[in-house]
């Protein structure tokens, strides 16, 4: 797992399923392409959400 800079973490949101998303610290990432997202004591690990921004 690769951690993110120690300045603090980025809040990513991860789909975990088909249903359900859920957003958190990226607190690392995996060869995959998946991430590894904190939320309180929990971890959880999913394909991140893309970001879309208005033109």
């Amino acid at each position: 797992m690769t951690q993110t800079a120690e300045c603090g973490a980025m809040v990513r949101t991860i789909g975990i399923g088909s249903n359900l998303q859920v957003q958190g610290d990226q607190v690392g990432a995996l060869p995959d392409g998946r991430i590894v997202i904190r939320v309180g004591s929990r971890e959880f690990t999913g394909f991140p959400i893309p970001v879309v921004r208005a033109a």
